[in-house]
């Protein structure tokens, strides 16, 4: 894809609307339906995620007549429809001719119909019913003119994403087989002389199910391995068949990055021809603007900094969540524009019209219940319009000079029992290198740590418990090469396999770090220790031993008083530092550490303003409540059309995206 190549051709301008389930309602409120649509700059919805059981009533008998009059409507309208698979929601009489196929979950229960994600994807009739569905609709709409992309299933993972019936064990002996060929390979890898768990027959071999005390780690990391490759089989099953019929179209499957954590997303994202994210704003989580960032970084990493598509967020309140708390007023447009300045190509909500029944009817929407005389109403419309006017934006790229390492195996492993610690948790420390990052507005790419580093100036690694030696030499060789390092406590620790590296911690990075570390000392619950620099610490200590490296900062209290707290590491023409414990203010650290790497980045700006430069176009968005000036920015804002001929400022809660060339 080139620098302004579209995520979907057959599309003008950025995608705005959301899902939309039309069989919920009436003819005549499907007909206002598309009326509205118009009025709210609506270019597309995503149609049928939940439509099996009136798109296959009974077995082998398909209906599409009521979703073609609904998709030659939406069409004469101007609407474009992003198509979907429904099979996250089997119907009724598929689990009761099929009843094997509904999931067990690790306790052993099997769970009953009446939600969504209800089967096993190991099960064969299901993965045939799927792709069965999947081609008659390629076959159907496969030259209808409204119908611009695939969505196949809906967040995968979430919340079904490991299954332990009997069905699933077959399908996990035959991924092990293939995985290591013979079982003394399989027994090495996971250590099984421990707890005398040695395996002679393949058949002995079980799901890692609930047990009264902690389950072999490397069994349950197989697991997770496998149950990531079932469902991204489902996926590319049903994939292969509408590529066969439409092959003009785009396929993809909306993601939730940062908190579906059961999908190796590093392995999904070459299976799709556009990324795409769906992300519920935390109301209740301070800054949580910050989050979504790390949201909309993350999906557009996956995509190696291609556009990608913000497929379902929230014009208000998440009903799933502890407190239905409803945006403030500006925050939908704020937010909706943070993921676009991040590089999304769309603007798409859960849903268009909310619902009157079942479990989300609570679920802010695009339309709410209070209809058209509202004020989030208005503020769709109003939205509409601005999404609109950043056509312009569409297609371009977001650069980066910072790089973080984010690795599903890394965190399924880490926050497995039995650690140092339970304040030991990988969304913890990426949670917190990130906030400093994003307060330092340095704008953040997501990389696997064995990817190609050289694009980037500085790399993060706050949480890479496992690192398997060839990604430590891939971290190494960046170094070496001129690139600079920073690498939290508790990384380079075990293998693919969770077994821990020959010698002294941290394993695979004591050479790229210059020293050892002799002795963990995690600390207690709410413990903290003092640094040489005045800095006060928390979590974790430990006694390092600096075999080439230079100490920064000491402790100057705890159990590794007097010993290095954060190191630095000349190394071919690079530079790695080390970070031995949890610093309460990292943003100093950071700002160190990004000098020294030479990342280019605004300076002087309010803590509460972001600034993204996508393409040629420089997004501010104001987070507080005070206005904010934006020195030595000039342009013209295309969302109003006010010139700025020195300096912007920014409103409170407020965005400006200055159009500079």
């Amino acid at each position: 894809m080139s620098e302004t190549e579209h995520v979907v051709p057959r599309l003008r301008g950025l995608a705005f609307g959301g899902d939309y389930n039309p069989e919920q309602w009436p003819r005549e409120v499907q007909e206002e339906d598309v009326a509205l649509m118009r009025q709210a700059g609506v270019n597309l919805v995503s149609l049928g995620i939940f439509a099996w059981a009136l798109l296959e009533p009974e077995q082998g008998r398909y209906e599409f007549g009521w979703l073609d009059e609904i998709i030659d409507r939406l069409h004469a309208g101007g609407v474009s429809v992003d198509l979907a698979t429904p099979s996250a929601a089997p119907p009724a009489w598929f689990s009761r001719r099929y009843p094997h196929t509904l999931p067990v979950n690790r306790d052993g229960v099997r769970i009953g119909f009446g939600s969504r994600e209800t089967a096993c994807p190991s099960s064969p009739e299901y993965r045939h019913a799927t792709v069965e569905l999947a081609h008659r609709l390629a076959e159907h709409y496969r030259d209808h003119p409204g119908v611009v992309m695939w969505h196949v299933h809906n967040e995968y993972g979430a919340p079904l994403g490991e299954c332990y019936c009997e069905t699933s064990v077959q399908a996990f002996r035959g991924w092990l087989r293939e995985s290591y060929h013979d079982l003394d390979a399989l027994n090495a890898a996971w250590g099984t002389t421990f707890w005398s768990q040695r395996y002679g027959d393949w058949d002995e071999i079980d799901a890692p199910r609930a047990n009264h005390t902690v389950v072999n780690p490397a069994q349950r990391l197989d697991f997770a391995r496998f149950s990531s490759a079932e469902n991204l089989a489902c996926y590319t099953l049903q994939r292969d068949a509408l590529r066969a019929a439409t092959p003009h179209l785009p396929v993809t499957t909306n993601f939730m990055v940062t908190n579906c954590k059961s999908m190796d997303l590093w392995r999904w994202a070459p299976e799709v021809d556009v990324v795409s994210n769906d992300h519920y704003l935390n109301a209740e989580q301070p800054d949580n603007h910050i989050d979504l960032a790390m949201a909309a970084d993350l999906s557009r990493s996956l995509g190696g900094g291609r556009p990608w598509l913000l497929m379902e967020h929230s014009t208000g309140a998440v009903s799933w969540q502890p407190r239905n708390i409803a945006k403030r007023p500006g925050e939908m447009r704020r937010n909706s524009l943070a993921h676009v300045a991040r590089g999304s190509d769309s603007v798409l909500f859960f849903q268009w019209r909310a619902s009157r029944a079942g479990a989300e009817k609570f679920h802010s929407a695009m339309l709410p219940h209070a209809g058209t005389d509202s004020d989030l109403w208005r503020d769709v419309v109003a939205l509409g319009g601005e999404v609109g006017r950043l056509s312009g934006v569409r297609g371009t790229r977001v650069s980066a000079e910072v790089a973080v390492v984010w690795d599903w195996e890394s965190w399924w492993a880490l926050d497995l029992e039995w650690r140092p610690s339970i304040d030991l948790r990988f969304r913890e420390r990426v949670e917190a290198y990130y906030a400093a990052l994003w307060r330092e507005h340095a704008t953040v790419d997501f990389v696997h740590p064995a990817a190609d580093l050289s694009a980037y100036k500085l790399v993060v690694a706050p949480s890479a418990y496992l690192l398997g030696e060839a990604a430590a030499k891939n971290l190494r060789c960046f170094v070496e090469s001129g690139g600079h390092l920073l690498v939290s406590y508790f990384s380079g620790i075990v293998d693919e396999h969770d077994a821990v590296h020959p010698g002294a911690y941290p394993g695979v990075l004591r050479d790229v770090l210059g020293l050892s570390v002799e002795e963990f000392h995690p600390l207690r619950e709410h413990e903290t220790v003092a640094l040489s620099d005045g800095g006060a610490a928390r979590v974790w200590s430990e006694r390092v031993r600096p075999a080439g490296a230079v100490t920064v900062t000491e402790f100057a209290t705890g159990p590794d008083a007097g010993h290095p707290a954060v190191t630095r590491h000349e190394l071919g023409r690079g530079t790695a530092w080390y970070v031995a414990t949890s610093v309460d203010g990292l943003r100093p650290l950071l700002s160190a550490a990004l000098d020294t790497a030479g990342v280019s980045r605004p300076r002087g700006l309010p803590d509460a303003v972001e600034a993204v430069r996508r393409g040629g176009h420089l997004f501010l968005l104001n987070h507080g409540d005070e206005p904010a000036v934006v020195p030595d920015v000039v342009g013209v804002d295309v969302l109003d059309g006010t010139s700025f001929p020195a300096g912007v400022t920014v409103p409170a809660g407020g965005v400006r995206v200055i159009e500079v060339g």
